[in-house]
């Protein structure tokens, strides 16, 4: 992670004066916040919230007929839903037969922990 430290700028011009702090230390890039901002956006949907949850606890990997049937929703939303998770990252699948079987990335969630204590 780059810090970078910025001036703050009144009309253009570097000022250390005002409300303003001599200097701002900006942690992360614009890739590094786009990419945390898809993760909360594939979170941001009641339902692959507790998917994840329902992973969690059964903490290996979980048939999609499995999930399906803690849902009252169509086996294509729960697909969308799946596949928005699994194309940020947080869960991934693996094919066994005609089944998907999925499991929750536990790297991103590690990171996305650490993240979210980083803010406290």
């Amino acid at each position: 992670m780059n810090n970078v430290l910025v001036s703050p700028k009144v009309n253009g011009q570097s000022s250390t004066g005002g409300c303003c702090a001599p200097g701002l230390v900006i942690g992360m890039g614009d890739g590094t916040a786009e990419n945390w901002a898809n993760t909360f956006k594939a979170l941001g949907h009641p339902v692959r919230v507790k998917m994840l949850d329902i992973l969690s606890r059964l903490g290996g990997q979980v048939c999609v007929c499995d999930l399906e049937a803690q849902f009252d929703l169509s086996q294509p939303t729960i697909s969308h839903h799946l596949k928005v998770l699994r194309q940020a990252g947080l869960v991934v699948a693996e094919q066994r037969g005609q089944w998907l079987f999925y499991r929750v990335q536990g790297e991103i969630v590690q990171k996305l922990t650490g993240f979210l204590a980083g803010l406290a």
